[in-house]
C-alpha cells in the first residue's frame, strides 16, 4: 500500500472515530468540520479537477478549510473564550494568509485558472513512471487526502483547544502560541525576500540572500513550525481532557496530535512541497544543483563552503 493510500484511509478513518467520540462536544465539533470541509473541496477542487484536469485548485481549498476550521472555532466552543479565540485567530490567519495569496497569484499569472502548478505536473509524471492508468482518478484522491486531513488530523489542535474551559494560558500554551507567532513571521519574511529577489534578478536566478542561504525551503520550514507551535499550545488541553474520557480515546488523541507535524513535513517535503519544487528547479536553473550541494533543503543549517 502506498504512503498516500495509507494517509487517505488514516485520515477517513479518524474523522470516523473523531464523530463517533466518547465526548459530545468533540464528537460534534468534529463532524460538522467534516461537513464544511467536504462542501468546500468539493466545490473548490474535485469538480474542478474533474471539469478542468488542473490539481492546482487545490492550493485554494486546502488553506480556505483552514480557515473555516477557525471559523469554526470562533463561533462554537466550550471552552474559555481567550484560549479560542486565539486559537480561532491562527487559524484563521494561517488560512486566509494562504488562500488569498494562491487566488492573487492565480489571476496575475494564470497559474491554477489556467494551467497547472509545476508540482502538480510532477505528481502526474511520477504516476505515469508507476504505471497508474487513472491518473485523473488518483488525482482526485490525493484532492480529498488534503480535505480529510482538515477534517480530521489538522483539526485535533482546534477541538482540543475548544474544549477546554479552563481560566487563564499556562506556560506551554504561551510558549505554542509564541512559537507560532515567531514562525509565521519567518515563513512571511521568507515570502518577502524570495519576492523581492524575483523582481531584481533574471527569471531562472537561484534564490540565495537572507533565511535562503540556511535552507532551500525556509517558508516550508516555518510553515512546519507553525503547526508544531499549535500542536504544543494544544497540549494543556488534552492534558485536561484525558481526565474526562476513556484510556483508548485518549491514546487516539495523543497520536493525532502527534500526527499534526508528521503530517506536514511529509507533505511540505515530500508530496506538494520541497522535492517535487526541485524536480523542476534542478533541470530549468543551471545554478541549482550547485546550490543543492551547499544549502539544507528544510531544515536550516549554515551554508557548506
Amino acid at each position: 500500500m502506498s504512503i498516500l493510500s495509507s494517509m487517505f484511509i488514516s485520515f477517513a478513518a479518524l474523522w470516523l472515530i473523531l464523530i463517533n467520540f466518547d465526548h459530545a462536544f468533540i464528537a460534534q465539533f468534529a463532524f460538522y468540520n467534516g461537513v464544511f470541509q467536504g462542501l468546500l473541496f468539493l466545490l473548490v477542487a474535485s469538480i474542478p479537477l474533474w471539469r478542468t484536469g488542473r490539481m492546482s485548485f487545490v492550493d485554494i481549498a486546502w488553506p480556505f478549510g483552514v480557515a473555516l476550521t477557525g471559523a469554526q472555532l470562533l463561533f462554537y466552543t466550550e471552552g474559555e473564550v481567550l484560549r479560542a479565540t486565539i486559537a480561532s485567530g491562527i487559524y484563521l490567519a494561517i488560512g486566509l494568509r494562504m488562500g488569498i495569496a494562491a487566488v492573487a497569484m492565480g489571476r496575475s499569472t494564470g497559474v491554477i485558472f489556467k494551467h497547472e502548478f509545476p508540482r502538480y505536473n510532477y505528481r502526474r509524471l511520477m504516476l505515469e513512471q508507476a504505471g497508474v492508468k487513472r491518473i485523473r482518478a488518483h488525482l482526485q484522491m490525493e484532492v480529498w487526502i488534503q480535505g480529510l486531513a482538515n477534517a480530521s488530523v489538522l483539526s485535533i489542535p482546534a477541538l482540543l483547544i475548544a474544549s477546554n474551559d479552563a481560566p487563564g494560558l499556562g506556560l506551554l500554551e504561551i510558549l505554542g502560541f509564541g512559537l507560532w507567532g515567531i514562525a509565521y513571521v519567518i515563513e512571511s519574511i521568507a515570502d518577502t525576500q524570495k519576492l523581492l529577489f524575483i523582481s531584481k534578478h533574471p527569471k531562472n536566478a537561484v534564490c540565495n540572500i537572507g533565511l535562503w542561504r540556511f535552507s532551500r525551503h525556509p517558508n516550508y520550514f516555518a510553515e512546519w513550525l507553525v503547526w508544531c507551535g499549535l500542536s504544543i499550545a494544544a497540549l494543556p488541553s488534552l492534558m485536561t481532557l484525558l481526565e474526562q474520557i476513556s484510556g483508548l480515546s485518549g491514546v487516539i488523541l495523543m497520536l493525532g496530535l502527534a500526527g499534526v507535524g508528521v503530517t506536514m513535513y511529509l507533505c511540505l517535503v515530500h508530496l506538494t512541497g520541497a522535492k517535487p519544487a526541485e524536480y523542476f528547479s534542478v533541470r530549468k536553473r543551471d545554478a541549482y544543483a550547485a546550490y543543492q550541494e551547499k544549502t539544507a533543503m528544510f531544515f536550516p543549517w549554515f551554508p557548506k563552503k
